[in-house]
């Protein structure tokens, strides 16, 4: 590492001239800036996939669908801009005609943008909506990625101003180092306990954080539900990357009667899976692969199991009989490993899921609409997908984000842009002296009288936007115009 990397202060302070100076601001600067980094994750496609899987060996086809995901994103971003940075004028009241009522979307300043390991190229999607609001960004890829960070601070430079968009190198106290640093805003992906670290490092400045941890996503597959089809989009989501992803369901919970049969079709989706290809996608470390291992004890295993220390490979693993007290249930997951807890309807599952910690993503298969409903009102979390996992994260329109332990803000299409703007109130007050008359009700001396018609007038009242006054009023100042023209013209002729 560069000695230019081990010095936080420097590259930050940098970033922060740089953005004084106004060098990212102005909407061409943010869409070549966008374009730019379209064309990196283009042409460098090969280089990111081999680098992702020499750091953890992720399947090519899941490192090209992560790669495709990404350029969507920031193609999004650069079709849409355009629109987003122009200010919104919100509908004015009565005592308002006249002014100007302008929302401005300012950017941030320095913004840190911190990635995980997991799916590296996702998560440096913020970075994307942080540039396209006009912010410099200080890039920290995960010390676990090491292969792709060398690419990122290599490569990316070429695409990018390295001094406005600064790739920061470095393990876990040389992060913490960093965060010492004064920044206007943070956005942090990786784990619970490290999101807290972080968003003790942000009061210190009381800078605003977005954090997307993770949490146990429960899915919930009802007797009403394609049991078949339930089980292969299931097994899907738990095996992507190996269930190392945040939003990887993490158990199911069904009625009893299903159990044998949703194994049965688990079992099948599994083989048509990896029959060819059995050692899809290894754990990242020794750490977290031992810590798996030690979560399958006691469990009664129905498919699956395979461990092998040497790859740090665990077999797709489907558990039942898991009391609810097990280790297992207590923690996230982040592994192949899927508990079946059996219960007996959709009630009895809201409740189980609302008696922990709010969970990033929810599953629910099912084709009663009631059903569907009950859970979207009755369970809080990051966001919802039903009969299916992990494809929410896919749509551009919907915000992404968790709620308590799983996280806070979101990003995502407009909100990419929104989570690193500031939201800037701007009123423009009329001057006309005539209207400094209404304007005296405020002023002293004072008179319960004044007061009575200013509070009357500032009264908010529903009903009809009022910024068709305007057009109101060019229409009766025409027809004045051509009441006043017909006589004149009358008078003439007479």
């Amino acid at each position: 590492m560069s000695q230019h990397h081990k010095n936080p202060s420097k590259i930050v302070a940098k970033a922060r001239e740089n953005f004084t100076k106004g060098l990212t601001k102005t909407l061409t600067q943010r869409t070549n800036f966008l374009k730019s980094f379209f064309k990196f994750l283009k042409d460098n496609e090969e280089a990111i996939i081999t680098a992702i899987f020499q750091d953890v060996r992720k399947h090519r086809q899941e490192s090209r669908l992560e790669i495709s995901m990404a350029q969507s994103h920031v193609r999004y971003l650069i079709d849409n801009l355009p629109k987003w940075v122009v200010c919104d004028k919100p509908p004015k009241r009565w005592v308002d005609v006249l002014d100007g009522l302008y929302v401005y979307s300012d950017p941030y300043g320095v913004v840190l943008v911190m990635c995980t390991w997991n799916v590296p190229l996702l998560t440096l999607l913020p970075a994307a909506g942080a540039i396209a609001a006009g912010n410099c960004v200080v890039i920290k890829p995960s010390h676990n990625s090491p292969n792709l960070g060398h690419l990122l601070d290599t490569t990316l430079r070429k695409y990018l101003d390295p001094e406005c968009f600064p790739v920061f190198l470095g393990n876990t106290d040389e992060t913490k180092l960093l965060l010492q640093e004064r920044f206007d805003y943070i956005y942090y992906t990786g784990s619970t306990n490290f999101g807290k670290i972080v968003h003790l490092a942000a009061n210190k400045f009381l800078t605003p954080t977005t954090l997307e941890m993770g949490g146990k996503n429960p899915v919930y597959v009802d007797p009403s539900a394609d049991l078949e089809l339930a089980a292969t989009r299931i097994m899907w989501g738990k095996c992507f990357n190996s269930g190392q992803t945040c939003i990887a369901p993490d158990y199911v919970l069904c009625p009893k009667s299903l159990q044998n049969k949703f194994v049965k079709y688990a079992k099948a989706a599994l083989f048509r899976f990896f029959k060819n290809d059995p050692n899809s996608c290894p754990i990242v470390t020794d750490q977290h692969f031992k810590r798996l291992v030690e979560l399958l004890r006691g469990l009664t295993i129905v498919a699956g199991g395979h461990t092998d220390p040497l790859q740090n490979y665990i077999e797709p693993t489907i558990v039942v009989d898991v009391p609810s007290n097990h280790p297992i249930m207590q923690e996230e997951i982040f592994g192949p490993i899927l508990p079946i807890i059996t219960i007996n309807n959709c009630e009895k599952a809201v409740e189980f899921i609302n008696g922990g910690e709010k969970p990033l993503a929810l599953y629910v298969f099912t084709k009663d609409m009631a059903v569907k409903d009950y859970f979207i009102d009755n369970v809080t979390c990051g966001g919802v997908t039903i009969n299916d996992t992990l494809m929410h994260l896919m749509v551009e329109e919907l915000p992404f984000g968790g709620v308590g332990m799983s996280g806070m803000g979101r990003y995502k299409g407009r909100d990419s842009f929104d989570t690193f703007s500031h939201k800037k109130s701007v009123l423009v007050k009329n001057s006309w002296r005539i209207v400094e008359k209404i304007n005296e009700l405020r002023y002293p001396p004072y008179s319960g009288r004044k007061t009575n018609i200013a509070a009357l007038l500032l009264q908010y009242r529903r009903g009809l936007s009022l910024n068709w006054v305007t057009y109101v009023l060019v229409f009766l100042i025409g027809l004045c115009a051509g009441f006043l023209l017909y006589y004149v013209l009358d008078v003439h002729l007479l």
